[in-house]
């Protein structure tokens, strides 16, 4: 079993060949559909597995076609990987998409909702009180 510490520069290593393998490397059109960059890779205790986490910016079907299109690369970026990274087993790699991004923005249109509601609230309630204001001081 690996240290944490290995495992960690592992899977930056990984994260950074994949990155660069998706610039220059992978020849399929399928993955240019969407533009794709690695958010995170875990790797397992073993060093056997590594599941590659891609965020993809587009469409649906140009998400769809984009994870077809790395499912298909795998044996591909498999091998790379090998000859890029100096391990005595090469993982087996496996693409995931991340929506986290997707869901933070998600989250983030919210709370601005929520805090523009309170402000038109806010402001309707300072009006109305300060109508209630100038209406006390005229009946003096």
């Amino acid at each position: 079993m690996a240290t944490s510490r290995r495992i960690s520069r592992v899977a930056e290593l990984i994260r950074r060949e994949v990155s660069q393998m998706l610039v220059n490397g992978i020849k399929d059109d399928r993955v240019g559909a969407g533009m794709v960059s690695v958010t995170d890779v875990d790797v397992s205790g073993d060093l056997q597995h590594a599941k590659i986490f891609v965020s993809i910016y587009g469409s649906d079907e140009a998400r769809a076609e984009t994870m077809e299109g790395l499912k298909s690369a795998t044996g591909y970026v498999r091998s790379e990987l090998g000859h890029r990274v100096r391990l005595r087993r090469t993982p087996e790699v496996l693409f995931m998409e991340d929506r986290s991004i997707e869901r933070g923005n998600r989250v983030l249109s919210l709370l601005n909702q929520i805090n523009e509601k309170r402000q038109d609230t806010d402001l309707a309630e300072a009006e109305s009180e300060g109508d209630y204001a100038v209406s006390a001081e005229e009946e003096d």
